[in-house]
């Protein structure tokens, strides 16, 4: 929610780079990346869901995705470092088709892991293996769920289960078709209306995309005008991998090793109260994650200084609120919709930076449909993504049959409409986050949003049974779940911005490996599952969301909700409100005044992010930076960045090998 003024902070996007005559994406790049993806999709899926190991913190058991994804940059890593290697030195692979490679690898893995694709799929055959159980569910329940949305026999659901069989694919064809026309024309929508704006967000308005300097910073380029791609040679980039690899190591190996001596990347500092307002504090740990604090440390100041000062007052509002009668509580962990309600004010805070996001640019979208219908010449130019009327045709294609889609599933136009509205206002907003904070937000689910703004009772039954079933589409952690692939579309265009590649064939690219990659995806999620069994997981022995889903959480709750309806939650809806207008007061004071310090972003994060993540490690951050900025100016910033990105690669190359260990000894280690 920046002004359309330049950012502020230091490190802003430098100058266009010449563009290279290849733009970097060839056919050796496109090779390379569709074999990588091949290799990599049914790894994925194994050491996520098959051999999946419960860690204390969720975000650590995926290796497709997250802040930032973890396999994609140890790809990149490894590739450049091979490219060394003396019977792979003439192929010269430049700066520029390695980053291509990496952005279609960032772009897919999503599919392939915990969130998508096993999710989606799970979901309806889930309905009916409930079905088997409990007589409800196949008398009130199963008559909601259209045909063509999965397989209709009792056997096809309990062999998804229990596993055994060959996939029965011709009950597969139909629900396969329509579920890929989905996922293909959301990705669609919202690459379109992200095409509409990457202009004004990263040449105009010069956000930071923290998460596209990782890779920008990992691979450089041989001197003397060859663009033959290497490794970093700054000793500060070396000297935080190592570091960070090191005390990351030891401490994963601790964890399975008991004996095993370990730096503490976890210190309690103090713990939860339960009783008075001091329970808001909940357990004050300092987290001490390399990964963790130098990417804080990438953010602008005033982002990372909101964060954790907006924390503080988050932690003195919910002990305000349990000084006067509310139950003691950890502010972490507030699901409560009364007073102060963080996550419904993070909910309004999302959807007022979708609309700030495009009220900002309206002078740049009235550009581009200007363009777009004038049949000049500025239709054609490369520099765009796409050319602006296909974006434009696209958005309102894919959005056309997304609402179809919905109607067809027995909802009302109305519904369709204003969910398809939301869900891609909610990924433009998605995407705004991480082109200027990289962390995920967290806020309420779409099933949560209607319960307390609409009320279950103005819902039909279908439209209850949709919402709970399009989980996969808009839940928070947007780097994980399907969101993810459209917003790290946006990231690729912004490398490509910065390595001189050029952008609309690198689109097409994203666009071909984005289908073949569902293919995949679809065939390695169900001829696993139905060989070894859903149950057999070890996803389903764990006590992560997604089986929660699948089984017993939802399930129950839909019904209740289905059978009994459910009023609008007023408080809830106040607070969403109040949220929004802060989030939009924060964005005028940083239009209007250069020294306001608060950031809109900063403000939804720190709603969102557990305490451990939001105190100290933004704090160390921001204190460290704004040190090293007054004594050392612009030029001591750009040269501890190296050292960052040493740091954040480092802890991701680690977290690979071990998912990779995991893989090799079938979840045992």
């Amino acid at each position: 929610m920046a002004s359309t003024a330049p950012a502020k902070d230091l490190s802003a996007a430098a100058p266009e780079p010449p563009r290279d005559a290849r733009g970097g994406v060839t056919w050796r790049a496109a090779v390379i990346s569709l074999l990588i993806i091949g290799v990599t999709a049914p790894a994925i899926f194994y050491g996520e869901v098959v051999w999946f190991r419960e860690t204390p913190h969720f975000w650590a058991s995926g290796w497709s995705s997250g802040v930032p994804a973890p396999w994609p940059l140890t790809v990149l890593f490894l590739l450049t470092a091979l490219t060394h290697l003396p019977f792979l030195r003439r192929l010269r692979l430049t700066r520029p088709e390695l980053l291509t490679v990496y952005s279609a690898i960032l772009v897919v893995t999503p599919l392939f892991g915990m969130h998508v694709l096993f999710y989606l799929l799970g979901k309806v055959p889930s309905y009916r293996y409930f079905g088997l159980t409990q007589p409800l569910w196949e008398t009130t329940f199963l008559r909601l769920i259209p045909e063509w949305w999965g397989p209709t026999s009792y056997a096809a659901a309990t062999d998804f289960y229990m596993g055994g069989v060959a996939v029965p694919w011709s009950e597969w064809a139909l629900p396969l078709a329509a579920w890929s026309s989905f996922m293909l024309s959301l990705y669609l929508a919202n690459v379109c209306l992200l095409v509409l704006v990457e202009k004004q967000w990263i040449r105009n308005e010069r956000l930071t995309f923290p998460l596209a300097q990782i890779p920008l910073e990992a691979v450089g380029e041989v001197s003397n005008g060859d663009r033959s791609a290497r490794l970093p040679v700054s000793k500060a980039f070396w000297v935080g991998l190592i570091v960070a690899t090191v005390v990351s190591f030891l401490s994963q190996l601790s964890q399975r090793v008991p004996a095993m001596p370990s730096l503490p990347m976890e210190v309690t500092v103090m713990g939860a109260q339960y009783v008075g307002p001091l329970a808001a504090l909940g357990d004050i740990e300092l987290w001490l994650y390399p990964w963790l604090i130098a990417l804080a440390y990438l953010l602008p100041q005033e982002l990372s200084f909101s964060v954790w000062f907006l924390w503080l007052v988050r932690i003195g509002l919910c002990a305000l609120a349990i000084m006067y009668g509310h139950s003691p509580m950890a502010a972490d962990w507030w699901w409560s919709l009364g007073f102060p309600s963080p996550h419904s004010q993070a909910t309004g805070a999302v959807v007022a930076l979708s609309v700030w996001a495009l009220w900002t640019a309206r002078r740049h979208l009235a550009r581009a449909v200007r363009i777009a219908f004038s049949g000049g010449p500025a239709r054609g130019n490369l520099d765009e993504p796409l050319p602006y009327r296909w974006a434009l045709i696209g958005f309102v294609i894919s959005v056309s049959w997304l609402v179809a889609f919905l109607i067809l599933s027995g909802n009302r136009p109305i519904f369709g409409l204003v969910y398809i509205t939301v869900l891609v206002g909610l990924y433009l907003a998605y995407a705004r986050v991480q082109a200027e904070g990289a962390f995920d937000p967290f806020f309420w689910w779409g099933n949560d949003i209607c319960i307390i703004v609409v009320g279950m009772h103005n819902l039909r039954p279908t439209e209850i049974l949709t919402l709970y079933t399009m989980n996969w589409a808009g839940s928070p952690f947007p780097s994980r779940m399907f969101s993810a692939c459209s917003i790290n579309t946006l990231t690729s265009l912004k490398i490509a911005d910065a390595s001189g590649t050029h952008k609309r064939p690198l689109m097409y690219l994203l666009f071909a490996v984005l289908a073949v990659a569902l293919a995949v995806g679809i065939y390695v999620t169900l001829t696993v599952l139905y060989g070894r069994g859903f149950l057999m997981t070890g996803l389903a022995k764990g006590n992560y969301f997604v089986p929660w889903a699948l089984q017993a959480g939802e399930g129950p709750e839909m019904a209740y909700y289905i059978m009994n309806g459910g009023n609008r939650d007023v408080g809830g809806v106040l607070h969403m409100v109040g949220g929004a207008m802060v989030a939009v007061f924060f964005g005028i004071m940083r239009l209007r005044f250069l020294w306001w310090p608060l950031h809109p972003i900063g403000y939804l994060l720190s709603n969102s992010v557990p305490q451990a993540v939001g105190t100290f490690p933004f704090f160390f951050a921001w204190t460290l930076k704004t040190l090293v900025t007054r004594y050392g100016g612009l030029r001591l910033y750009r040269q501890t960045i190296p050292l960052a990105i040493g740091l954040i690669l480092g802890d991701l190359l680690n977290s690979s090998l071990w998912n990779i260990i995991r893989l090799a000894t079938q979840g045992r280690f």
